[in-house]
């Protein structure tokens, strides 16, 4: 009747509801993908290698650092923390109380470009390693000074180790069961073996060891000590130092990686702005890249062509050819990019 008094007596019909437009579908992801994460944004910059450029950005929670790859490459592991920024020269009384809630490692699907979800971690996560089976995450749980194993599926809690204090790098030695946890407080990498349950040595490091990058046999570790501008080589076999390198006054070496064909190990030094690159069958300097501000993550493409930092202070990720030596694009991400990691899609 509603109707046909309105019509009748010359009124005008509601307008009819008008439907939501639908959700653009989410960009592709990137066939060559590089992932940066940015502690003080809370995200993670997805920039596609081929176009140098950021294709999405996916909120992660706070302060996203460390980063891993499921070895199936179809999940990123990300460490997330709910402790205030304390840099060094800082008085941590003067900073608010943390945020347990936040503490997690988040779980990233490659393909939708999506946050899964968020494990449990132990408090203060920093950096995380992912095992070669893809079932087991090792965290280094900075502000506790352990290093927890949880289950990748359900986050179950498996163990955890006693390190020293502020452990960070945590990096899984090739073709083993053994994880290297680095202890910035005590100067040392401790050796872990999981199969036997069981700290087996810590390996002196030099000052403020920030992490460890392996060559792809496994026969040697490659850590940095920031704070005595050197890199500690050990022999994996006898987890000796086999020797010291000394990078010079002013350097302060943080993040490695091995070239593919592990030729070279390339170390950001922060402050120092540099990328160093080491040979391995000498064991010394032999370059120094320009690379940008701060530059701390650091990760390379399969093809060992490029070479990839994330600059904290300047929000970009530097691109380096490393057959050139040079900067070929800097691309501008989130807030405080700090960890860094190169995928190609399966």
């Amino acid at each position: 009747m509603l109707a046909l008094c309105v019509s009748a007596c010359g009124g005008e019909a509601p307008p009819a509801k008008s439907e939501a437009p639908p959700s653009p579908p989410a960009p592709a992801a990137p066939a060559v993908g590089v992932y940066a994460t940015n502690e003080q944004s809370g995200d993670m910059s997805v920039i596609d290698a081929a176009t140098r450029s950021v294709v999405a950005t996916i909120p992660l929670g706070k302060r996203p650092r460390g980063i891993a790859v499921s070895p199936d490459r179809r999940k990123l592991y990300v460490a997330l923390s709910g402790s205030p920024a304390a840099p060094p020269g800082v008085d941590e009384k003067t900073l608010p109380p943390p945020d347990r809630s936040a503490d997690g490692i988040g779980v990233v699907d490659i393909l939708t470009q999506k946050l899964l979800k968020v494990l449990p971690s132990g408090s203060d996560p920093e950096q995380v390693a992912v095992m070669p089976d893809g079932r087991r995450l090792i965290v280094a749980n900075e502000d506790a000074g352990k290093a927890s194993v949880i289950d990748a599926n359900t986050g179950e809690l498996i163990e955890t180790f006693e390190m020293g204090k502020e452990p960070e790098g945590v990096t899984v030695e090739p073709n083993s069961e053994r994880v290297w946890v680095t202890s910035e407080d005590e100067g040392a990498a401790y050796v872990l073996d999981l199969a036997g349950h069981r700290v087996v040595r810590a390996v002196p490091a030099g000052a403020r060891p920030r992490s460890i990058a392996f060559l792809p046999d496994g026969s040697k570790a490659y850590i940095p000590s920031e704070n005595g501008a050197t890199v500690a080589v050990i022999d994996t076999k006898t987890l000796a130092v086999a020797k010291v390198i000394q990078l010079g006054s002013g350097m302060r070496p943080m993040g490695t990686v091995s070239s593919p064909d592990g030729s070279i190990i390339y170390v950001s030094t922060g402050r120092s702005k540099v990328v160093l690159m080491i040979d391995t069958k000498e064991d010394r300097e032999v370059g120094m890249i320009e690379a940008g501000q701060r530059p701390w993550g650091i990760a390379i493409s399969k093809d060992g062509k490029t070479l990839y930092t994330a600059n904290g202070p300047s929000n970009d990720v530097s691109v380096i050819d490393t057959a050139s030596k040079t900067v070929v694009a800097k691309i501008p991400v989130g807030t405080g990019p700090w960890g860094i990691a190169v995928v190609e899609r399966p």
